[in-house]
């Protein structure tokens, strides 16, 4: 029995808490020891098998061109504004900078503008170097793959920059995937916010520093050894630049709301006068379930990335999916300890704790005490009444306003947010603006046509001229040929930036129209490829994998909730409602990073698209997430039920029970992600903001309005389950044998099965 197996576990983690202690901190040093050592570095591979952009790098690594590495670009212009490149001086200092750059480690060319000015100016603008006012010119940096490079190589060319910009008269700034693949992501100070956030909020909450800071330190053990884990993996594969920071965040907000479910159940059973060693035990056994069962929901909905056939995708689920792994594991062992070390001090509120408490904050804390007794506290319950009184309206009102924040979801388009999103604070969005205003939007967007004329030594100049001829491109650089293998690159640059819809567009009328027409029916091939060509596909493919996704992540659920409560509406019910919170959650993404309502607020200084991969990221981590709420609170309201066989006082009993634990809960959590959503980068913003906003959605509206007019409609119907299927199903370490009121000493009651 799962209940009794965690009551053996906790009881002896809170007896030998030193032991269990010492084991997790040489599990910690270890595991960072191991990152130090044989770490790897984390990546991003926007590729996936099958897709059009994968065909084209597969083309360009085979001709050897060195245009499937990294690149960087080195942009400049005279400080003073008047002068132009055409100056000796300027131009001087122009050729230094280029040579400069091409003498850095792993350089393995760069592009000359000064020689493309000495060769004449209409060739210089055509080579997209030098703008066509002469006052912008940019370097274009090749380095070899990204397996050969590390974050020094992105330092020196940063330090070069700063060395020159002090020794040259010009205004240099800087650019490329150099940058996106070694730059620091966001996620330090975010950490530290939500991490002070959290303290606050627990600390409110029990009005004892002890007791905050028990959940604080499980979650920072959790996360030091699921992080160093990921950057372990690093070493194997491909792991995502924004793992580490999403797994932070899940992390965070998952380790320090299961160990407040299973605080709060501990003080609770001291206030009974149980043992510490024992109240631990009956901790895990009881609230200690319904985080094993909820951390399990939140790994299949994750893991079910994997239907995407993304392989980035599948790494990163699977790289979060293993801090949350550690969170469980840490819940129901480190936790324990804690408790076990602490004593009978958790009884208590601090010295502090009690002086608050004879203030007005302190009678707030006092209410929001979710351990202040077994007793719920009177407001909840009279609103948990007063709901289930009158559950129809407030049934229709809440799904109709739930409803009405999904409507922007119909507007939903995706891309890649590119630097013109990022803070004009960043040299990368400096230079942007730079190629921008000196060679068009599209420059920051290159193309890359891969060809392979094999059998059609005419086709190149009709794909030349087919491509230059489009509306949506604005030039073509210089085709080159590899002699070896006959392949043929083709820098193109669109008339739109990488994030507009426009280009898209030309991408896909490339690939269906100019480029079969240019080819005909010969056994020549080409393919579109480049940073803005893969995303474009990643999100199309995501878009199409979506429904599959989602149907598997529901089916998934349901079953496994199926089997936790043993009913088949209860399931049904907390489907259909985490999906509405999730809807309205992406209806306000729309309205903040597409139409840019309140962007200011969180530091969005320009409207973006929604990043194609975050859709099904958040529908998975939030899907996961927002079962952590309806397992426990069900679980508190099964217990309930099971004690009295009156469906009414279960709910009213169950939901007003968890309603403060729930309310903490949701805001240590959406403290967490709030934290992220001030950020940097777009794409951290969006994972914060979308958390936040679903999480806070699913712990008001959803928890205290929506599930007791749900089941107070649905009566002692919510507990059906067929006789044939109540055979069918699973008992013990899966499914339930009513091991939660075993535990508590309470006798169960019969469950309605359909005879």
């Amino acid at each position: 029995m799962l209940s009794k197996a965690l009551l053996r576990l906790g009881a002896s983690a809170a007896r030998h808490p030193w032991r269990v202690i010492a084991t997790w901190l040489i599990a910690a040093t270890l595991a960072v020891l191991a990152a130090v050592a044989f770490g790897g570095r984390n990546a991003d591979s926007m590729t996936a098998p099958g897709l059009d952009s994968q065909r084209a790098a597969d083309l360009i690594e085979r001709a050897g061109t060195g245009q499937e590495g990294m690149t960087a670009q080195v942009v400049a212009t005279p400080v003073d504004g008047a002068t132009f490149f055409d100056d000796d001086g300027a131009r001087t200092a122009l050729t230094r900078l280029q040579t400069e750059v091409k003498r850095l480690p792993h350089v393995l060319g760069t592009s000359d503008p000064a020689g493309a000015l000495d060769a004449g100016g209409d060739t210089a603008v055509r080579g997209g170097l030098v703008s066509a006012d002469g006052r912008i010119a940019v370097v274009r940096v090749q380095y070899p793959d990204q397996s050969q490079l590390s974050a020094e190589d992105l330092d020196a060319l940063v330090e070069l920059g700063d060395r020159l910009r002090a020794e040259l008269p010009l205004r240099i700034e800087m650019g490329g995937n150099l940058f996106y693949a070694f730059s620091d992501p966001d996620g330090g100070a975010s950490e530290l916010i939500g991490i002070l956030a959290a303290a606050a909020i627990l600390f409110l909450a029990f009005g004892s520093l002890v007791a905050a800071a028990l959940p604080i330190g499980m979650a920072v053990f959790g996360l030091t050894v699921g992080v160093a884990t990921m950057t372990v993996l690093a070493r194997v594969t491909d792991v995502p630049t924004f793992a580490p920071v999403l797994g932070s965040m899940v992390g965070l907000g998952v380790g320090i709301d299961y160990a407040l479910f299973v605080l709060a159940r501990h003080r609770e059973y001291l206030a009974r006068g149980l043992d510490p060693h024992e109240a631990a035990g009956l901790a895990v056994a009881t609230a200690g379930r319904p985080v094993v069962f909820a951390g399990g929901t939140v790994v299949v909905s994750i893991l079910g990335l994997a239907v995407a056939n993304v392989p980035f995708m599948t790494v990163g689920g699977v790289a979060v999916s293993i801090v949350v792994l550690i969170m469980v594991l840490a819940s129901v062992t480190l936790l324990p300890a804690f408790l076990g070390a602490a004593g009978p001090r958790l009884a208590r509120a601090g010295r502090i704790g009690r002086a608050l408490q004879t203030r007005k904050l302190g009678r707030l804390a006092r209410r929001r005490d979710p351990a202040a007794g077994t007793a719920p506290a009177a407001g909840w319950r009279r609103w948990i009444g007063h709901v289930s009184q009158h559950p129809v309206p407030y049934a229709l009102g809440a799904a109709g306003l739930l409803l009405t924040a999904t409507l922007p979801v119909l507007g939903l388009r995706v891309g890649l947010p590119d630097d013109g999103s990022l803070p004009h604070s960043r040299t990368e969005r400096r230079a942007y603006d730079l190629v921008a205003e000196g060679f068009g939007p599209g420059t920051n967007g290159p193309l890359v046509i891969a060809a392979d004329p094999t059998g059609d030594p005419g086709v190149l100049d009709r794909l030349v001229a087919a491509v230059a001829a489009d509306p949506g491109i604005a030039s073509v650089a210089p085709t080159h040929i590899d002699r070896a293998t006959g392949i043929a690159t083709l820098v193109v640059f669109p008339t739109t930036s990488p994030q507009d819809k426009a280009t898209a567009d030309t991408i896909a009328r490339l690939r269906t129209d100019v480029l079969p027409t240019a080819i005909g029916h010969g056994p020549a091939r080409a393919h579109v490829g480049g940073a803005a060509a893969s995303l474009s596909d990643v999100g199309q493919r995501t878009s199409q994998r979506l429904p599959v996704f989602v149907a598997a992540v529901l089916a998934m659920s349901f079953l496994l909730l199926m089997l936790v409560f043993r009913s088949v509406l209860v399931p049904l019910k907390a489907v259909l409602l985490n999906l509405l919170s999730i809807g309205a959650a992406y209806g306000i993404m729309v309205a903040v990073f597409q139409w840019g309502w309140g962007g200011a607020l969180i530091g969005l200084e320009a409207t973006v698209p929604i990043v194609s991969f975050i859709p099904m990221f958040l529908f998975a981590i939030l899907f996961g997430l927002s079962m952590d709420y309806e397992v426990f609170l069900l679980s508190r309201v099964r217990e309930e039920y099971l004690r009295t066989g009156d469906n009414g006082t279960a709910i009213v009993e169950g939901v007003s029970r968890t309603a403060r634990i729930i309310t903490s809960a949701a805001l240590i959590m959406v403290a967490v992600f709030l934290s992220f959503a001030v950020a940097n980068d777009p794409s951290t913003k969006m994972f914060g903001l979308g958390l936040a906003t679903a999480i806070f959605i699913d712990a008001t509206v959803v928890r205290m309005v929506l599930v007791p007019a749900t089941m107070t409609l649905l009566g002692r119907t919510n507990w059906w389950l067929p006789k044939w299927l109540d055979r069918m199903l699973p008992r013990g370490p899966v499914g339930t044998d009513d091991t939660d009121a075993e535990s508590t000493g309470e006798a169960p009651r019969p469950r309605l099965v359909d005879r």
